[in-house]
């Protein structure tokens, strides 16, 4: 019936209140027991106070006068209607009652021997009467002046009225105690559902989730804990909608970016075949040659990409650093673009500068990798007489390198802008490319140390700025 939380509370919280609570009402029913034992006592030793002035300068062998006075207290005594006064002889025995009856001998009071026994001369006795009644006793010795004893007085007042107000009031802190534990158990039960029963609903929705079903909604119930974790998963679920529809995106543009160059290399390799050699003149082979040729660059430099982002995606990614010439790298990056930016009809400038830069520790084929993916992206998303501009500054103050790519394309709207460089993350769905470049040449630089920075706006163009540290005493 019981599980998880609600188990361990009933089974911690509720267990240690429920003993706590039976020790404090233990304990307030023993006080009051206590009180009220106290109080008859005091009561019984108060009223025979009495028997120090009516019962003084006895001398020896004086039990005649002993008992005539005893009788004349007795006759006197003012408080026959809540206790019971009896005369007891030197011998022990009860020789005078105020309520007149004589003394039944089966009820063995023992306070007598007990009193004649201490150094006070008095002893209080708890017991039961032959006739079921509980009562307290108190007896005091009388003495003559040489100290014998000459008989006693003993005080009996019946227990039951007390005992029945002990009962009463213990009953009440009992049912006090079970109202207080039954209302700690109906509001900590209130609690614990409040947490458990969106716990639960957590728990669905994760299930949901984790088997693909991205959609579901929890519904927030209160602004504490409880709801601030159920915004997050809220925001999970959403993140992963949207990063599995970038996922499906991604294998579709890949699927579509393997095709294209598969085709073409298959289209041009069977009208090569069918055809033979000799039927075909050489313009056309070469023109043949040369689409495949370049479809099969173009689809082994998107496996290699793809192959990248799988060594970063698991931790696999190995640097061959060593000491080299920035500048020597990136002026042979714009030497291979060069041509295609002629053909494309864009101008691509880049002023080599004729300061000598500091080296820097690096992996020359993985930055020259990043370089391309940069500028070539800058040609993709430039039209026709557009104009890619890179620079180079070398900060002797942050001892770091800048390679500034601009380009002025369609540029990038302030919404994608800060995806650009997530995984599967494709701003511009009507360019050609897997989507994947971008986050893998940022991944490359940061394991560099570097940053890739980038700035744009829609219709005005884009920057992209590395930042690379230039190589330094531990580097050596």
């Amino acid at each position: 019936m019981f599980k998880g939380i609600t188990k361990r509370w009933i089974l911690s919280t509720m267990l240690v209140i429920f003993v706590i609570f039976s020790l404090i009402v233990t304990s307030l029913i023993f006080a009051v027991i206590s009180l009220y034992n106290q109080d008859v006592e005091q009561r019984l030793s108060s009223v025979s106070n009495e028997i120090s002035a009516v019962f003084e300068g006895y001398q020896a062998e004086n039990s005649t006068v002993f008992l005539s006075g005893a009788k004349d207290y007795v006759e006197d005594f003012a408080h026959k209607e809540s206790m019971e006064v009896m005369v007891i002889n030197s011998a022990g025995r009860v020789v005078l009652t105020s309520t007149g009856f004589s003394y039944d001998d089966n009820d063995k009071f023992q306070d007598f021997s007990e009193a004649s026994k201490s150094q006070d001369k008095t002893a209080f006795w708890d017991g039961v009467l032959s006739s079921g009644e509980k009562v307290k006793s108190f007896t005091r010795i009388v003495t003559n002046t040489e100290g014998s004893v000459i008989g006693a007085v003993r005080y009996v007042v019946s227990m039951t009225d007390v005992n029945n107000r002990i009962i009463l009031i213990s009953a009440v802190l009992i049912l006090a105690g079970i109202v207080i534990l039954s209302l700690i158990t109906l509001s900590g039960n209130m609690f614990i559902r409040s947490i458990v029963t969106p716990v639960r609903e957590l728990r669905d929705t994760a299930e949901k989730i984790a088997h693909g079903d991205f959609s579901t909604k929890i519904q927030k119930h209160r602004n504490d804990e409880i709801g601030e974790l159920t915004e997050a998963i809220t925001d999970m679920a959403k993140d992963l909608e949207a990063t599995e529809q970038m996922k499906n995106d991604f294998i579709s543009r890949v699927s579509h970016e393997l095709r294209t160059p598969l085709t073409a290399i298959k289209g041009w390799a069977e009208t090569m075949q069918l055809s033979g050699k000799g039927k075909l003149d050489r313009k056309t082979f070469d023109k043949g040659m040369g689409v495949i040729i370049k479809e099969s660059t173009r689809l082994t430099g998107l496996v290699e990409e793809l192959l990248d982002f799988s060594r970063i995606q698991t931790g696999r990614m190995v640097l061959l650093n060593e000491k080299l010439d920035i500048l020597a790298e990136l002026d042979e990056t714009v030497y291979m673009l060069k041509d295609r930016a002629v053909n494309e009809g864009k101008h691509l400038i880049y002023d080599e500068p004729e300061a000598v830069f500091p080296p820097v520790y690096g992996d020359r084929n993985r930055l020259k990798q990043v370089f391309i993916n940069i500028i070539d992206n800058a040609l993709k998303y430039t039209p026709e007489n557009g104009v890619v501009a890179i620079e180079i500054k070398y900060n002797p103050e942050e001892e770091n390198i800048a390679i500034i790519v601009t380009d002025t394309g369609c540029g990038i709207s302030a919404e994608d802008l800060p995806k650009v460089k997530e995984k599967f993350y494709k701003a511009n769905q009507t360019v050609r490319g897997s989507g994947i470049g971008l986050a893998v040449a940022d991944e490359i630089v940061q394991l560099h140390k570097g940053s890739l920075d980038i700035e744009s706006g829609v219709g005005v163009g884009t920057t992209v700025t590395i930042t690379i540290p230039v190589m330094s005493d531990s580097d050596k």
